[in-house]
């Protein structure tokens, strides 16, 4: 009997799936061989994780709840019954992270790097911390009072406070809020304890919060401060932005951005000291429910924390590293050195952070000043702040040249940097474009259109990831240059579709979602299955940073069930159960968590000894699949193909250390090396070759 490759049990909760991911960036915090602030990183990026997740998921469920969806979840659960079970597992999650910091405090000590609680500071260190809250935290504190009179008042996102209580003279006991100043650091340094260590410089500091509760006598006086509790606001981010009705989208997001602070709560965490009548002021004021309040122990956001990997402290990290400008680019990655003449000889690949991302800004700089470029068109998604390739992109429109940047004003918490490039391109006179209505453009694609002996040539770059030099040290990602003409002709009908009136058409080479890239990878996989069907070699190799649209899974259980070998990657959430008996046997799947973000995609078909290997920035998700542009470019010079599937994807597969393995359940379980098993990192693997 043929499985019902439906069923609900075959799949993973997407909601709890991501949870489990953000456990694997926890279990990197609490892994006691990372180097210790790396551990502090990986934790305040698991704090900060976890208050998106309540921002974007969480508030999803709640919104559908609210609005009655009933519809079920390919796992077959309702929204409700969705929203129990990631409130239950995500406040086991948050208590976990808290045992897991305590931790890592005790090894900061340890470390000489002291986080002291207000109460246990010397006299001299107080004096510091007090002469810092009058001269610097005092000016910047407003307190707002709760009374028939004044309302109660808004608390901001991610925004940290007290709630306190205080009586007046004549016994009247009322209620207070102040904020703590996000401008304002969360670890006020306090100095030594008096002497330095025998070793090296100690560090201390105290919690700005624990300062400013000490010191709340001065923003009242004449009162009493009876009781202070701190708490953290979380509010919905999501934007529901109405594009068909919008006559500016570019305004329209804007208004989403400032209104994004303004959205209902979600979540609200306090200490356990917190009186319960305090707790109801909050409750009813911040229109919550019990349910939606997390109660934990101090400190409240840990994402602060990353303040703490600032120190100069290189023997508590990672060892630095330069990444490296392949040897065949050495020269045309200088200055003055024609980079168009190398990708006119060869394709050209490029897999940062190991190799440099400098030749990439580099084309672009250097089109920008040649007087033989005409045009340069880009896709930008985040490029982050004092962006070189929007610089670029400037220069060249005042040099005179076509420039099109078309700006995904929708990249969520980005929203405001892109809106800032928007007007400085356009008011250089680039054409910017804003994408198309009901979709995010997600690629990450250039096109620079060059003269060259009386004809017209055009250089494309395709990538995994986007056009941020700083991200470019800290994710890995692909880069792929060509001259190739077909790919060419497929970038220039990709910016005319999004820039003008075009329709979606065929593609010679590319496989663009919405328009035909779900179609397009099916019909791949079906190759492969008719392959395997007639004993011929078949396997899928594919490495991505999430699986959960269901008819992809449905159609990969359907190619196991052929005899196709199917090997994933996927960094992190995965709706799919690998191993399943007659369901999902022939397939694995593994999840990689380590010192930089696992960013690639990349999706390798064997296709009988004559493999395909598509690179790009699609995963396999609803949203990329049918509500966004996408691009995935295939790598067509042999060399690179088996550079993709002997060099890259064999490192992953064969990584034993930082490699967690999926079972058939649903569960993750991290790999050791075997007794006599040569331990393998991946990412130090191919940082070691990068360094030759």
């Amino acid at each position: 009997m043929t499985p019902d490759t439906r069923d609900p049990s075959l799949f993973v909760n997407r909601e709890l799936g991501l949870l489990a991911f953000q456990e694997r960036v926890l279990e990197e915090a609490e892994a006691e061989g990372n180097p210790l602030l790396e551990r502090v990183k990986f934790f305040a990026i698991f704090s900060s994780n976890m208050a998106e997740f309540y921002m974007v998921r969480v508030a999803g469920l709640k919104q559908q709840v609210a609005a009655g969806v009933s519809e079920l979840s390919p796992d077959g659960l309702t929204p409700s019954e969705q929203l129990d079970a990631v409130r239950v597992a995500a406040t086991a999650l948050l208590h976990r992270g808290r045992a897991v910091f305590l931790g890592i405090r005790d090894a900061l000590a340890a470390e000489h790097i002291f986080l002291h609680d207000y109460e246990d500071l010397t006299s001299e260190q107080r004096t510091r911390a007090e002469a810092y809250f009058d001269e610097t935290v005092f000016p910047v504190l407003t307190p707002l009072a709760f009374d028939p009179g004044r309302p109660f008042p808004h608390i901001s996102n991610l925004s940290l406070n007290l709630a306190v209580l205080v009586r007046s003279s004549s016994g009247e006991e009322r209620f207070a809020r102040v904020k703590i100043p996000k401008a304002l650091p969360r670890l006020v340094p306090v100095g030594p304890s008096g002497s330095e260590s025998g070793v090296r410089r100690e560090h201390h500091f105290v919690w700005i919060e624990q300062l400013v509760s000490a010191r709340l006598g001065a923003l009242f006086p004449g009162m009493e401060v009876v009781e202070v509790h701190p708490f953290r606001v979380t509010r919905d981010a999501e934007m529901a932005i109405q594009e068909l009705e919008a006559d500016d989208l570019l305004s329209s997001i804007e208004e989403g951005v400032r209104r994004r602070r303004f959205g209902s709560v979600v979540r609200v965490t306090v200490n356990p000291g917190m009186p319960a009548f305090i707790r109801d002021i909050l409750l009813e004021n911040l229109k919550v429910t019990p349910a939606d309040v997390i109660t934990l122990g101090p400190p409240l956001g840990g994402s602060d924390l990353m303040e703490l990997y600032k120190l100069d402290r290189p023997d508590l990290k990672y060892e630095p590293f330069v990444p490296v400008v392949p040897s065949s680019l050495e020269d045309a990655a200088e200055e003055g050195h024609d980079l168009f003449a190398a990708i006119r000889e060869r394709d050209i690949m490029l897999h940062r952070p190991f190799e440099s991302f400098e030749p990439v800004v580099r084309l672009i700089r250097q089109a920008a000043a040649d007087p033989d470029v005409l045009a340069i068109k880009m896709t930008l998604y985040r490029v982050g702040r004092n962006s070189p390739i929007v610089e670029a992109l400037l220069d060249a429109a005042t040099e005179g040249k076509e420039v099109t940047a078309l700006v995904e004003l929708k990249a969520r918490f980005d929203e405001e940097s892109n809106i800032e490039w928007a007007r400085a391109l356009e008011a250089e006179g680039v054409h910017v474009v804003y994408g198309l209505l009901g979709l995010k453009t997600h690629s990450k694609v250039a096109l620079v259109v060059r003269r060259e002996g009386g004809k017209i040539r055009r250089y494309l770059h395709a990538g995994t990831g986007n056009y941020n030099t700083v991200t470019a040290l800290e994710y890995t990602d692909l880069d792929f240059l060509t001259a190739d003409e077909n790919m060419a002709d497929d970038a220039t009908a990709l910016f005319n579709y999004l820039t003008g009136w075009a329709e979606a058409h065929d593609f010679e080479r590319f496989l663009v979602a919405p328009a035909g890239l779900r179609s397009g990878f099916e019909a791949l996989v079906r190759r492969e299955m008719e392959h395997a069907r007639v004993g011929r070699e078949a396997r899928l190799r594919f490495k991505m940073n999430a699986l959960v649209d269901p008819q992809m899974i449905t159609l990969l259980y359907e190619a196991s069930q052929a005899g196709v070998t199917i090997d994933l990657i996927v960094r992190g959430v995965c709706c799919l159960k690998p191993g399943i008996p007659g369901v999902s046997e022939t397939i694995t799947v593994r999840s990689i968590v380590g010192r930089f973000l696992e960013h690639t995609r990349i999706y390798y078909f064997e296709n009988a000894g004559d493999p395909t290997c598509l690179i790009g920035s699609a995963d396999l998700m609803p949203r990329n699949l049918d509500r966004r542009v996408e691009v995935l470019v295939p790598i067509l010079d042999p060399a690179l193909v088996g550079r993709l599937r002997d060099e890259v994807l064999a490192v992953y597969f064969a990584d034993n250390t930082t490699a967690r393995v999926m079972h058939s359940d649903g569960t993750w379980e991290r790999l050791r090396p075997a007794p006599g098993e040569q331990p393998v990192d991946a990412q130090s693997v191919l940082l070691s070759r990068a360094r030759g």
